[in-house]
């Protein structure tokens, strides 16, 4: 049997659109403002602050002049910039062959682009692995969709050669076929002398990034692990007071329950590091889901305080089902604020 064709943009998106698109039409009914904006964009005026009001939309300045609350008001816009900030870097090849966490990120994006362009708003995309990778200036269209959808699948390809050229790399026999992981399994023995590794992602410099080229109110969407570098929730509480702000953390669940495999050696792709761990052990598995549980309540206390929502998609979960509970809970939070 032949090796399958490789992934290709226009490929994935005619895969999306038949599989997720034309479901997600049916379910949200075309109502995808749920899932990009909550509330207009465009400045209209002010007027003295109601009870129920946006707490985002105070004008400080006449509030404090005036010695009582205003409010900015906005029109409602359906035609708007939006800018993805997507995580490309080595820690997102954690996952089943078929479908992990970095191929999540481009079906995510793949799927947002054409949304938002089908109704007509621009789209732009900062791609980020150790640093930031690439810019896709905003545009509109299916070649726009194409074009982020490449540079995703671009970086995908850059490390699945690096990868395949590594003659040290004991892959992914000692762990179960057609894994690849947070931390590279390297089998029953540590590498040798290995190339440089490219460094801890920096989400701060992609928030930064997104930031200088959204100079106009908008949508960002953030699409990552979240493993990073420290700093980057106060780059994203800069981004969530100006724009409305989407965070989507992509998981596997094999990176909080740990499978018996015996001991092995592995590595972290982002820096190198190489450890011996024992998969046998049931108090080792135990301590790492109770680590991983920590990360995941610590990440949504830093988003909440930044003033933005975190939400979770895992590689073995139904993109549509995942996309319309995020639509949900949005509406729900945007319904609390507007009472």
């Amino acid at each position: 049997m032949g090796a399958a064709p490789a992934l290709t943009p226009e490929r994935l998106l005619r895969r999306l659109e038949w599989r997720v698109v034309r479901r997600l039409d049916g379910l949200l009914q075309g109502d995808y403002r749920s899932l990009f904006k909550g509330s207009g964009l465009d400045f209209t005026d002010l007027r003295e602050y109601e009870p129920g009001d946006d707490l985002r939309h105070v004008e400080w300045n006449v509030t404090a002049r005036l010695d009582e609350p205003w409010v900015r008001e906005y029109v409602e816009d359906r035609e708007v910039t939006a800018w993805l900030l997507l995580d490309a870097s080595r820690s997102m090849g954690f996952g089943p062959a078929d479908r992990n966490k970095d191929l999540v990120v481009a079906e995510v994006a793949t799927t947002l682009a054409h949304l938002l362009t089908r109704g007509g708003s621009r789209v732009g995309a900062v791609v980020l692995d150790a640093g930031v990778e690439a810019v896709v200036p905003p545009g509109s269209g299916r070649t726009q969709v194409l074009r982020i959808a490449g540079a995703l699948l671009a970086r995908r390809a850059a490390h699945e050669a690096d990868d395949a050229d590594d003659p040290d790399d004991a892959g992914t026999t000692s762990a179960g076929a057609g894994t690849r992981r947070r931390w590279r399994v390297l089998g029953r023995r540590g590498a040798g002398t290995r190339p440089e590794p490219p460094g801890v992602t920096d989400l701060g410099a992609g928030l930064r990034v997104v930031a200088g080229l959204a100079r106009r109110r908008g949508v960002v969407v953030v699409v990552s692990d979240f493993v990073s570098t420290p700093g980057w929730e106060a780059e994203l509480g800069r981004l969530a007071r100006r724009h409305d702000l989407v965070a989507l953390r992509v998981s596997d669940p094999r990176e909080h329950d740990l499978p018996s495999v015996g001991t092995l050696y592995v590595e972290d792709p982002e820096t190198g590091e190489q450890i011996v761990v024992d998969t046998d052990d049931d108090a080792f598995r135990a301590r790492v889901r109770q680590l991983a549980q920590e990360r995941r309540d610590e990440l949504e206390r830093l988003t909440r305080r930044a003033g933005a929502d975190l939400h979770h998609l895992s590689t073995d979960e139904d993109l549509v089902r995942a996309l319309v509970r995020v639509a949900a809970l949005r509406r729900r939070r945007i319904g609390a604020l507007r009472r």
